[in-house]
């Protein structure tokens, strides 16, 4: 590394900072890290402990810190400011950090719904699913927010508004694809619908939580129609045809979502109930679903 008397050029202070003489120049130009020796020379030479000033900057402008505040701070040297400077832009790191968490979270959900759309239509299968945690909206509370003749476009509408209030006032992050739970029916198959949910990031402590449990589940996809009562049909019929022990509620949900669900070709549904007495270890995912899931990932 280049030096003189002690001093570190502006080369080879830009190669200990990781930046380039270009950034130094201009932040010499605007006063906020000048440097600390002109030589006889005429060059300009910047001393090693110059270079947590510019870690502070760099710091500073990652969050988002205007300049000319970074150089006040820096100039003034005064504790309580700089105390309530970092207290700010943590603040705003903190939130940057939930919004870029909300993103995971809304896109993991994508791609995992997405990795269930090459099942076999209408194929009543098994596998084992973790817990999911729920934004459950009661279906009377629905009900009551719209007139008797409501479109399903004015029910969308209400739902939707619904979950963006509930989610300000408690706090929670949704990515918004919905579904519904319904009661268990008569004769194996779903009853009436007890609430529709949209999935939330973790599990929360307000009273629209609910938690669809972890365990063995029967289920069967719906594809290319947005209508899946056949669905329904067809699932409850394969459980009274193997005489299967069923637990909990129905659920279905949407696997497309926002990303292919506008054409009715790309539409793909997901309808499961969890079997009784059922875990990993007495009975493993079907190698169906597991050969297809293989073969849509590679």
């Amino acid at each position: 590394m280049e030096r003189e008397k002690g001093w570190l050029t502006s080369g080879a202070f830009a190669a200990l900072c990781s930046t380039t003489k270009e950034t130094l120049r201009h932040y010499k130009d605007i006063g906020l890290l000048s440097p600390a020796h002109q030589g006889d020379n005429g060059y300009f030479y910047y001393d090693v402990e110059q270079f947590y000033d510019f870690y502070a900057i760099a710091i500073f402008r990652q969050t988002g810190t205007p300049l000319d505040e970074i150089r006040r701070c820096l100039q003034g040297q005064d504790a309580a400011q700089t105390l309530a400077l970092l207290r700010e832009q943590r603040g705003r790191l903190e939130a940057e950090r939930r919004k870029l968490a909300h993103m995971d979270f809304v896109l993991s959900s994508a791609l995992r719904n997405l990795e269930f759309e090459p099942v076999s239509d209408m194929v009543s299968q098994t596998a084992w699913f973790e817990k999911e945690h729920l934004l459950a909206l009661p279906a009377e509370e629905l009900e009551s927010l719209m007139t008797p003749a409501a479109s399903e476009n004015e029910m969308l509408i209400a739902v939707l508004e619904r979950c963006q209030r509930l989610c300000g006032q408690y706090e929670v992050q949704t990515d918004f694809q919905l579904g519904a739970v319904h009661r268990p029916g008569e004769q194996g198959g779903p009853g009436a619908i007890s609430h529709l949910y949209t999935r939330i990031k973790e599990k929360a402590d307000f009273p629209y939580y609910m938690e669809k449990p972890a365990g063995h589940y029967l289920y069967l996809c719906c594809r290319g129609r947005w209508d899946i009562s056949t669905g329904y049909a067809a699932l409850r019929s394969y459980i009274l045809r193997q005489d299967l022990e069923i637990t909990g509620n129905f659920y279905a949900c949407d696997l497309a979502g926002f990303i292919l669900n506008s054409v009715e070709k790309n539409a793909a549904s997901m309808i499961s109930v969890q079997l009784l007495n059922k875990s990993p270890s007495e009975s493993p995912p079907s190698k169906d679903f597991e050969a297809e899931r293989k073969r849509w990932l590679n």
